[in-house]
C-alpha cells in the first residue's frame, strides 16, 4: 500500500506544467522495440531530436481538441497537426532545420512532404491496418486479463476506420494489387530523390527528413515479410541505409534484434553497434551529444507515465467522429 501511495505521489509529481516545456502527446509505445507504429508520431518525435529541443512525453491516449495525434503544449498552447507544431516551435523557439535551403528546394521539401503524408502514408496505413493487421496486433502494448481482446476489437476498430477514411481520400476505391503499386511508386520516387545522398535534400538535415524517415521507418521495421519491406530491404537499398542512418544518429537506444552491418555507412563504427532496447521513457532533455552541424542532440530519462495501452489510431488523420470510442477504452 505504501508502495502504490508512493508511485501515486510521483506520478502527480511528474505531471509537467507546459511552462517553457514542451508536452508531445502521443500513443503508447509499441512492444517490438520501434518508437511508434504511427508515422506522425515518429515524424514529431524524430524532428524534435533533430532540432535539439528537450521535451516530455504523455503517452496517455488523449487526443488533441481537434481530435488529432500527436499534438504539443507548450506554455499552456495546445498545438496539433506535425506541420502546423513545426511552424508552432520556429516561431516561438527560432529552430529551422531547413535554413540551408534557397526557395526552390523549400518547394521541392514541400511537394515531397505532401506526397508522402498524403498518398504513401494510406498505402502504409492499408498495409498495417488491413492486410497485415495480425502482425500489427502482435506490436501493440497492451496489459491486463483482457489485453488479447482488448488488442483484437481496437485493431478491428482501427481497420474498419482505415478502410473508411480511404475510400473518402479515393485510395481505397482500387484493388490492393492497385494499391501496393502506387506504394512501389511512391517509394521509387523516394529512393531516386534520395539517390546516393546522405539526406533527402542533401549533405545536410531538413524538416523532410523527419516526414520521410517516420514513414520509411514502418515500411523498415514494423511490416515484416510484406511487399514494402522486402522493396525497402531489396532493391532500394539506399532507402534502407538511410533510415538506419537517421536511425543511429537520432535513436541511440533504439536497437532492433536484426540490426547487421548490411545497412552500415561509412559514419558507422565500433562504439555505434553498442545498444540498448528502446523503453518507455517519457523525458527527452540534453545529455549526450551528437556530431550533426554542431548540434547537440541528447537524451535524459525518467519512467514511463503511461499505464493505459490506448488507441493506436494514426495520427494527422482527423479523429473527430472516433474520439468517443477512443477515449472510452
Amino acid at each position: 500500500a505504501a508502495a502504490a501511495q508512493l508511485s501515486q505521489r510521483c506520478l502527480k509529481e511528474q505531471e509537467v506544467d507546459s511552462k517553457d516545456a514542451i508536452i508531445l502527446h502521443q500513443f503508447s509505445r509499441p512492444n517490438n522495440g520501434v518508437p511508434s507504429l504511427s508515422p506522425f508520431c515518429l515524424k514529431m518525435e524524430t524532428y524534435l531530436r533533430m532540432a535539439d529541443l528537450p521535451y516530455q512525453n504523455y503517452f496517455d491516449g488523449k487526443l488533441s481538441p481537434q481530435g488529432k495525434m500527436p499534438w504539443i503544449e507548450y506554455n499552456h498552447k495546445k498545438v496539433s497537426g506535425t506541420e502546423f507544431i513545426i511552424d508552432f516551435l520556429e516561431e516561438k523557439l527560432g529552430v529551422n532545420l531547413n535554413k540551408n535551403l534557397g526557395p526552390h528546394e523549400r518547394a521541392v521539401s514541400r511537394a515531397v512532404t505532401k506526397m508522402v503524408e498524403e498518398h504513401f502514408y494510406w498505402t502504409l496505413a492499408y498495409c498495417q491496418w488491413v492486410e497485415n493487421l495480425h502482425e500489427t496486433r502482435k506490436m501493440i502494448s497492451m496489459y491486463g486479463p483482457f489485453s488479447d481482446l482488448l488488442k483484437w476489437i481496437l485493431c478491428h476498430l482501427t481497420k474498419g476506420i482505415v478502410k473508411r477514411e480511404m475510400y473518402g481520400h479515393g485510395i481505397g476505391r482500387f484493388s490492393e494489387d492497385e494499391i501496393y503499386a502506387l506504394m512501389e511508386k511512391d517509394m521509387r520516387s523516394l529512393a531516386g530523390l534520395l539517390g546516393d545522398k546522405k539526406y533527402i535534400m542533401g549533405p545536410k538535415l531538413s524538416t523532410v527528413d523527419a516526414t520521410v524517415f517516420g514513414h520509411l521507418a514502418q515500411a523498415m521495421w514494423t511490416l515484416p515479410g510484406t511487399r514494402p519491406e522486402r522493396l525497402i530491404k531489396g532493391e532500394l537499398i539506399n532507402l534502407a541505409m538511410y533510415c538506419e542512418r537517421i536511425r543511429r544518429k537520432f535513436w541511440p537506444e533504439w536497437h532492433h534484434d536484426d540490426d547487421n552491418t548490411l545497412y552500415e555507412s561509412e559514419e558507422s563504427s565500433e562504439t555505434s553497434k553498442t545498444h540498448s532496447p528502446l523503453q518507455d521513457f517519457s523525458f527527452y532533455s540534453r545529455t549526450e551529444t551528437f556530431d550533426e552541424e554542431g548540434t547537440e542532440n541528447s537524451i535524459s530519462h525518467t519512467p514511463d507515465t503511461d499505464y493505459t495501452g490506448h488507441s493506436l489510431f494514426d495520427s494527422d488523420v482527423d479523429m473527430d467522429d472516433c474520439r468517443d470510442q477512443e477515449q472510452g477504452k
